[in-house]
């Protein structure tokens, strides 16, 4: 593998590189070749995970949040990550820009509108009304829950263990290296190589499905602006298009590429939030932003720690897990899959922040805009809707009509939401532009990660390795499209939940092993590029018990 590494002119780690695309086309062929089976397959795991162990992810999760607060808080919060004379390489709004870009922009452009209304129409909680007060408030509480801080978490903890190990101790970028305290030299070993294909892998299905749900949504967007038809070929020459764009911020690189597309995303996504708030309801909504934060807050201990126990009893069939088996459980399971990609990102453009900064910035920034984000457009899509039975009484015919167009089709409510607005034609297809770029940024920031996980270095490889990667995300979900349609993407979304659980084991193992070189820290013996023996950090321990 060496010698055909040089041949192409790779600049990687041949055993990682070689075998994690060999893994991949292999699971695509069988994935092609039989979907039903093995989405059947995985499903039956998938099953078995939401009813057995719902509640681990929950839990997690929650203890994710509070260990990343702790940290902050405590003194290691003034950790400066890369040394103490390092500065920060993007300012705040770059900083932030990129998080978000590179992070949930897709999601929140699908699940905006769609999420809170199908709360709104099926309750996650069994006694509540649906269409009614309190149906709303519980609508926005559980979008914001699962998009706020603990998804956030999800994509700090590794991307906080991968800053500290990597800078502090000068170790390899690559998932691996996060493990040290706990596998010691191992990490260039066998073992260690394994655990960087399976980051890999996760990572590319994990973007993998998320270019799926962008691409129906453009495709949703484009019918109702052109009548374009819904059907493959518009959705294979959407990623052809913009797999396109995505190498070439690929080939631009971090600072040329992915800031810029990652800024003017940002500012065209602030725009079309702005414009929903002042054609809209203003006063209501204002009202309604300040009123979601209190929700959040109240509603965020009981939700973290809510499991749906009584689903057994509740559940019409009689089955062990509910509501939140389908949409917590399977966000977290998901959004795990592909923490490795946004935690390396998130650690590659953090050099020089201490953990408090880190801490705070990557939990608290990008969840505010969040809260802010569905306050606007989760409350508008409720009241076109109709909040109580008096006011869909008195609208009538329109009464309900986001909610028919969410059963009808997730990808189309946010351009459905946009007809009750002035200009909806020109808004609908700046909402068609902005989902793109996002499509491009996650595209083009995962590449970048999966071949900085190849090489083991925050520099680039050669252009061409980059652009495998970059080409092999739109191939893998342009193929599935052609050749399995929504048989094989489901096939996908089931495998990656089954997938999630040893991703959420393994990114369990590093609050421990960060622990473990946090507490070393006390000693003074770490220096920067100077990582300390598997055993100092075992005796460090004991000497503090």
């Amino acid at each position: 593998m060496d010698a055909l590494a040089r041949k192409l002119g790779l600049r990687t780690d041949p055993t990682i590189f070689f075998t994690s695309a060999g893994i991949m086309i292999l699971f695509l062929v069988v994935i092609l070749i039989a979907p039903g089976p093995i989405g059947e397959a995985f499903g039956a795991g998938r099953e078995w995970i939401v009813t057995n162990l719902g509640w681990f992810f929950i839990f997690g999760v929650t203890s994710w949040v509070a260990f990343l607060l702790w940290v902050a808080i405590s003194r290691y919060g003034a950790i400066r990550l890369g040394g103490n004379d390092a500065k920060p390489a993007y300012s705040n709004i770059s900083w932030f820009a990129m998080l978000f870009a590179g992070g949930i922009g897709t999601v929140l452009m699908f699940w905006g509108v769609a999420e809170p209304i199908s709360h709104f129409t099926t309750p996650p909680r069994p006694d509540v009304e649906p269409f009614s007060v309190e149906a709303a408030d519980d609508a926005m509480s559980f979008s914001i829950y699962h998009l706020g801080l603990h998804t956030w978490a999800i994509f700090a903890m590794p991307g906080l263990a991968f800053a500290y190990f990597i800078y502090r101790f000068n170790l390899p970028m690559r998932f691996s290296s996060v493990f040290y305290p706990l596998i010691g030299e191992r990490i260039y070993g066998p073992v260690g190589k394994g655990l960087d294909i399976f980051a890999i892998l996760g990572t590319l299905f994990g973007v993998a499905v998320s270019i799926g749900l962008g691409t129906q949504q453009i495709n949703a967007g484009l019918t109702e602006l052109f009548g374009i038809p819904d059907a493959v070929l518009p959705k294979v020459l959407i990623i052809a298009i913009l797999t396109t764009v995505a190498v070439g911020s690929i080939v631009a690189g971090l600072d040329s590429g992915v800031k810029r597309l990652s800024n003017i995303n940002i500012g065209m996504a602030v725009g079309l939030m702005v414009f929903v708030l002042f054609t809209g309801s203003t006063v209501f909504l204002l009202r309604a932003v300040v009123e979601t934060f209190g929700l959040y807050i109240s509603n965020l201990l009981p939700m973290a720690f809510w499991n749906d126990t009584l689903a057994t009893y509740t559940n019409d069939d009689g089955s062990g897990w509910g509501w939140q088996g389908s949409w917590t459980v399977f966000y977290w399971a998901w959004t795990v899959t592909w923490s490795p990609f946004i935690g390396i990102f998130v650690a590659r453009i953090s050099r020089g922040r201490t953990i408090r900064e880190f801490v705070l910035g990557v939990l608290f920034a990008p969840s505010i805009f969040t809260l802010i984000w569905f306050a606007i457009f989760g409350w508008s899509a409720m009241e076109i809707d109709g909040i109580g039975p008096e006011a869909r009484e008195a609208m009538g015919e329109q009464a309900g009509v986001l909610s028919a167009a969410v059963g009808e089709s997730i990808p189309l409510a946010m351009f459905a939401f946009f007809e009750n607005f002035p200009a909806a034609t020109l808004i609908q297809g700046l909402a068609v532009v902005i989902v793109a770029i996002f499509f491009a940024t996650s595209s083009d920031s995962a590449s970048l990660v999966v071949d900085m996980l190849c090489t083991g270095s925050p520099d680039p490889g050669p252009w061409h390795q980059r652009v495998f990667w970059g080409v092999s995300e739109g191939m893998l979900a342009a193929m599935l499209i052609v050749l399995a349609g929504d048989a094989g993407l489901t096939a996908l979304q089931e495998v990656i939940t089954v997938v999630g659980l040893p991703m959420f084991i393994l990114v369990f193992a590093m609050m421990f092993a960060l622990f473990r070189g946090l507490s070393h820290e006390d000693l003074g013996a770490v220096k920067v590029g100077e990582p300390p023996k598997p055993e100092e950090l075992s005796a460090s321990e004991k000497g503090r018990t």
